[in-house]
């Protein structure tokens, strides 16, 4: 099943001598138009029809927040926010508006972001009309010296800076940045994070805004990258001459200016600074999710130029697959070390370059967990690794280059465009997959082990290391991870470490080979051009042979009945189910062994139990395609036993995810917004640690062996490049072969199903989430409830496609572009509450999320509100219509070229209450609908309509708002009591408050007491 001959066919390159081994990395590939203008500014285009008619643009900058001072600190993000606000050409976000009616949304198709040492400017457009392009690239233009910089555009761009600040102090963001300044302490990069200080961004002038900009935003510090379905690449390169030739660098007017040498010295103050003994830091964050081990050996970062380096590179890269499976094996042991741990080379910043350890590890196991991940590192150095596991690590190196190669006509461009940009940013080499290839398969078999294993002893630990572990509860110290270290030290020294013992591996997946079934029946549909069948065992196959992808094949199969019907009683049990029998293998092998049966080996398969449908899933390369269903195959005929340990780990696992999402303040705010939406039902109920007392083991793995035991109860939709011929086979053998069970199996027909449990409140319900903070975050969630018409529900489901997709766009301009209150805005819609029946009406709701500053929520509430009110009430302009109607045209049209889409188009066919067994009328409805809406919703009435139709009308009189908000302090409740006679809710005194408040008062004067003891006992042991 597939061919891999054109790789096969690659001759190896002749680097036997010095000579050969010392040359540069060429860029490529033959074609790429690569030049620099007579102004500096450098270009890369090249020709790339993945997809058809569109085309990847991105403009990168040399400049990052290590080039601010300290007075600028956040200057260069706030460029970056600066540019799609206003230029010379394009005022008030005319930018985002232009760009989204020509079908690239902001966020997915017009986007930026800054680091340390750039800031890259990507758009991502159709040019299927001549003026597209040249209309894209300038605006690229504008960015490079004309972005508009007055203190208006400022104050009105602050709001979105600070909002996307705020975002980013929890508790995620603040263990980042405290490793980040750990590692960079002493160098100019510890000091210098893109986001910036907060104090800057409020305060910061236009005219520092502005100096920075004219000092370094130089053409002769800039690269220009297209990649797109061009019909000539030298057409594109002329038009950027023409855009980009004539203009200037503003620093050669301005008053700040300094030549080129100059700002490469400032920029050399940034450089790599050793230091000769670790360092050590334990973190106490009590809102992190977990605990984890976190180990970076720094280095000078060294340009990969020459072929010698691409060597050096692979030889990394085959040592840390090497230890990433040995962590993994040990993380699948009884009474595992940690969770999860990986190893990786990492760059760090523009000149330091790092290899980096980091685990998720169970509570109070921090100091285990680096004892074993010390201990690996020194078993690699003392006994390296076995034949078997370099083996499977070239084979599986292998085969993700040869399925690089196979799909180097189907690279995305804006893949292409990004290695291109860090080509410029970085000196990264991008040599082209076909060049690749052929050096990979020259060096990868003459690669030694004694080269592999050279790179543990890279992992210094006694230079410029930094060991830092972060808990929720301090319980590690620094003196026990020195210890760790010294211990670890001292018994690779006396040679008391053992080699690694490995499993034995099985052959093959399936042991004896199934009877292959019989094709029942097939149809073709033409307007599709997909196969279907039905075989022998009564399970039903749709079969699509595709090229928009060579080296992939998805597939996906369902069948109705999941948690909905189970009694909920057995409901905790039942929904552990795939976790449970993931972590004891559903396959018939444990996961441990499954690594090393697929290594080399592209194929995966994964399950899903929801409220109505069980399935699996799954993605494999065409080569690979009979593994693939070899594990559907063994899904089926194999059973999950129960066994102790595994069990033991899993439900650790569990217990302390549970436990680290109680710690975070998100986690009860998304609970109270399930609970309220839902009427409290069982099954939107967050799991607890005391709900996993209830959870029967046996149980759960018996429920999962009859989830997936009914061939005739599932369809099976596979797409992708496949030979049919081929392919039918495998499809009879495999699929067809899988036995009824010898005991009835219960089935359900999507009718039958029972309707999950749940309500919406009605009316108007305000309520506030108050939790303890480290710091003051906010989010909100305003829901509205939807209940489509049962008799045209498909029209109304795309309908409500829309209403999100305007509802999204309209929000953000107000209170993004116009207000600056909001860093993004997300509207989806949720219809999955109702059960899939051909009849009856579908039930669910539509969001509106967004964080902001937790003194604006309510007024932001009302804001929304607004919105949707007015929109109800006046309409959209025609000019939004076009807009949404041209995003999502141009969004079906990159879709056809893709797998994951007909996969999903002909699931929805199948899954359509129009669906009665024909599967051609169903599909045909399904783009008959599509058609239908998108036209009458380019209608402003109609677009009007289905607003008051799909929400309630008015929306301000049904829907819920939730807020997250930080609990005051406790002295402020206490004086809101006292001073209003009012509860956090706005209560009258009434004998239920006055006991609260009664009560307060008790705890603020028992806290008071028991803070002055602690200070004054502080203070005598003190003296």
């Amino acid at each position: 099943m597939g061919s891999n001959e054109g790789f096969l066919n690659l001759k190896p390159l002749n680097l036997e001598t010095v000579e050969s081994r010392s040359a540069p990395i060429p860029l490529g590939p033959p074609g790429l138009q690569y030049g620099r203008l007579s102004n500096g500014l450098v270009y890369y285009v090249r020709k790339n029809s993945k997809p058809k008619q569109r085309a990847a643009l991105a403009l990168g900058v040399r400049v990052g927040s290590v080039h601010e001072e300290d007075h600028e600190r956040g200057v260069a993000h706030i460029i970056e926010h600066l540019a799609f606000r206003s230029t010379e050409s394009y005022l008030n976000h005319d930018i985002v508006k232009f760009l989204e009616s020509i079908g690239a949304k902001f966020g997915a198709c017009q986007n930026a972001h800054t680091s340390e040492d750039d800031t890259v400017f990507e758009l991502f457009v159709p040019i299927d009309q001549p003026k597209l392009l040249a209309e894209a690239l300038s605006v690229l233009a504008e960015f490079s010296t004309e972005i508009r910089i007055t203190d208006d555009d400022l104050d009105k761009e602050r709001g979105a800076v600070l909002e996307e600040w705020r975002e980013r102090r929890n508790a995620f963001g603040r263990m980042q940045e405290a490793h980040w300044n750990l590692v960079m302490q002493g160098m100019k990069y510890a000091e210098r994070s893109p986001i910036g200080l907060e104090k800057v961004i409020r305060n910061v002038s236009a005219t520092t805004v502005r100096s920075f900009y004219r000092r370094w935003y130089r053409l002769d510090r800039m690269a220009i990258v297209a990649v797109g379905d061009f019909e000539d690449p030298k057409t594109v390169v002329d038009l950027i001459e023409k855009l980009f030739g004539s203009k200037k660098s503003r620093t050669d007017d301005s008053p700040v200016a300094m030549s080129l040498e100059a700002l490469e010295s400032i920029e050399a103050e940034a450089k790599f600074v050793p230091h000769e003994t670790p360092r050590y830091s334990v973190t106490s964050e009590k809102e992190a999710p977990g605990s984890a081990v976190m180990l970076s050996c720094k280095m000078p970062n060294k340009d990969r130029i020459t072929l010698d380096d691409f060597r050096s590179l692979l030889v990394e890269e085959m040592f840390h697959m090497a230890l990433n499976q040995r962590f993994f094996k040990l993380s699948r042991q009884k009474n595992p070390p940690f969770y999860s741990c990986q190893s990786s080379s990492q760059v760090l910043a523009r000149p330091i370059n790092s290899y980096m350890m980091s685990a998720t590890v169970q509570d109070k196991g921090t100091v285990r967990a680096l004892e074993a991940m010390l201990t690996e590192l020194a078993r690699a150095r003392l006994h390296g690794f076995s034949e078997r596991e370099i083996a499977q690590v070239r084979s599986q190196y292998m085969a993700d280059v040869e399925s690089a190669y196979a799909e180097r006509e189907q690279i995305p461009s804006q893949n292409l465009r990004d290695e291109y940009m860090q080509h410029f940013l970085r000196n990264e080499p991008v040599p082209g997959i076909e060049f690749e290839a052929q050096l990979v398969k020259t060096l990868l078999p003459v690669i030694t082990l004694d080269e592999v294993v050279e790179v543990a002893k890279q992992y210094s630990l006694r230079e410029s290391c930094v060991i830092k572990v972060v808990e929720h509860r301090a319980r590690a110290t620094t003196e026990k991870l020195k210890a760790v270290v010294e211990k670890v030290e001292e018994r690779e020294r006396l040679g008391l470490i053992e080699p690694w013992q490995g499993n034995d591996v099985p052959e093959d997946l399936v042991v004896t080979k199934p009877i292959p079934g019989l094709m029942v029946s097939t149809t073709y549909l033409k307007e599709a051009l997909v196969t279907e069948m039905v075989l022998s065992n009564g399970m039903k196959v749709c079969l699509k042979c595709t090229d928009f992808s060579d080296d992939q094949v998805l597939i996906n199969g369902y069948a109705y009945g999941g948690l909905s019907n189970v009694p909920e009683s057995d409901f905790h049990s039942c929904s552990m189910s795939t976790t449970i029998a993931g972590e004891i293998g559903v396959f018939g092998f444990k996961p441990d062994v499954l690594v090393d049966m697929l290594g080399g080996k592209r194929a995966e398969v994964g399950t899903k139990i929801g409220a109505y449908m069980r399935t699996f899933s799954g993605e494999c390369s065409p080569v690979d395609f009979e593994t693939q269903l070899k594990l559907v195959y063994q899904l089926f005929v194999t059973s999950v036993t129960p066994v102790e340990e595994d069990l033991e780990v899993v439900m650790q696992m569990t217990e302390e995810a549970i436990k680290a999402q109680e710690r975070n303040p998100f986690t009860a705010y998304a609970n109270r917004v399930r609970s309220l939406n839902y009427g409290d039902s069982y099954y939107f109920k967050p799991v607890t640690v005391a709900d996993l007392s209830k959870v029967d083991p046996v149980k759960s793995c018996a429920y999962f062996d009859q989830c997936f035991k009914e061939p005739s109860s599932f369809t099976v939709v596979i797409v992708g490049n496949m030979n049919q011929e081929q392919a039918l086979p495998l499809i009879l053998m495999y699929l067809g072969g899988i036995p009824k069970p010898s005991e009835p199996i219960p089935q359900y027909q999507r009718d039958e199903l029972q309707p999950l449990p749940f309500t919406f409140p009605q009316g108007v319900v305000r309520e506030e989430v108050l939790k303890d903070m480290v710091e003051p975050q906010c989010s909100t969630q305003i829901t509205f409830p939807v209940d489509l018409d049962g008799t045209n529900v498909t029209d109304e489901v795309h309908w409500t496609g829309l209403v999100c997709r305007l509802l999204e766009t309209k929000i953000l301009q107000e209170l993004r572009f116009e207000h600056g209150r909001v860093y993004t805005v997300s509207v989806s819609a949720f219809l999955g509450g109702s059960r899939p029946s051909r009849v009856g009406g579908v039930r669910g709701d539509i969001a509106v999320s967004f964080s902001c500053d937790p003194e604006n929520t309510w007024q932001l509430v009302d804001d929304v509100l607004d919105v949707v009110r007015k929109l109800q009430q006046d309409g959209p302009s025609q000019a939004d219509i076009d807009t949404i109607l041209e995003v999502e045209k141009r969004s079906y049209e990159t879709g056809l070229q893709e797998n994951g889409f007909w996969l999903d188009r002909l699931l929805r066919a199948y899954q359509s209450r129009l669906y009665i067994g024909d599967l051609r009328a169903s599909f045909q409805a399904q783009e008959d609908s599509w058609i239908r809406v998108m036209r009458s919703a380019a209608v402003t009435e109609n677009m009007k309509a289905a607003l008051r139709r799909i929400l309630p009308n008015p929306c301000t009189e049904h829907y819920t708002g939730v807020c997250l908000l930080p609990r005051p302090p406790l002295w402020r409740r206490v004086w809101k009591f006292s001073s209003t006679g009012k509860g956090s809710y706005g209560g009258r005194f009434t004998p239920e408050t006055t006991g609260l408040f009664i009560a307060v008062v008790i705890g603020a004067v028992a806290a008071t007491a028991l803070v002055v003891g602690v200070l004054w006992k502080s203070g005598r042991r003190k003296s």
